[in-house]
């Protein structure tokens, strides 16, 4: 690929990847600092999704990213994700979702931020799951995406994306989700889904 095509998509996909202003509309559930650590790091943490298109699991990765699984095992336990939405689908790159707000142009969140965790980096493979930020270090806050194609080994040269889990069960799933149809969002992206895939419940397993 041309270097500088490459350079271009990388941005890109860096730039579209992520806004999580904390101006929430549809949800009441905002805190002023993120939870303290709640999590045994000698146990395991999976995140089981029940959603409209089927279930699948994640793979919490609470050892190398405690910070923010910690930030998501709390939220799903307050209930936090129950009926949001995927509001961002980029079929060979990533769905996205966490925004308890209108669900339409992802800006939601949980009212603060956490802190980047970035020492260990994999490859942003399909299933890797990471935290979506505002472009700049340290302001993840609820929004996360599922990498399902391609297009997200853009990231590796960018690795700016705590990545907290992995689809251990129900990549089917996921890739049904990404396939969903999508017409162009208010920033000219073909994303936005027309029937937005519902998070009905997300469920957290300590074992």
């Amino acid at each position: 690929m041309n270097k500088i095509i490459k350079i271009i998509m990388v941005s890109t996909a860096a730039l579209l990847l992520i806004s999580s202003c904390g101006c929430t509309k549809g949800n009441s559930m905002r805190w002023t600092a993120p939870p303290e650590m709640q999590l045994d790091l000698t146990k395991k943490y999976t995140a089981v999704f029940d959603t409209t298109f089927g279930s699948f699991e994640i793979e919490l990765f609470a050892t190398t990213a405690p910070i923010t699984v910690n930030n998501f095992v709390f939220l799903a336990r307050q209930g936090f994700y129950n009926n949001t939405v995927f509001h961002r689908i980029s079929k060979e790159f990533v769905i996205q979702g966490g925004d308890p707000g209108t669900g339409i142009l992802g800006t939601g969140g949980p009212g603060y931020t956490i802190e980047d965790e970035l020492q260990v980096m994999r490859p942003y493979d399909p299933g890797i799951v990471a935290m979506a930020n505002h472009n700049e270090p340290n302001t993840g806050g609820s929004q996360f995406f599922v990498c399902t194609g391609y297009r997200a080994s853009g990231l590796d040269s960018t690795p700016t994306y705590t990545q907290f889990g992995r689809i251990s069960s129900g990549m089917d799933i996921v890739l049904k989700i990404a396939a969903a149809p999508v017409v162009l969002d208010s920033q000219g992206e073909m994303s936005r889904p027309l029937n937005p895939p519902k998070i009905n419940k997300v469920t957290i397993i300590e074992s």
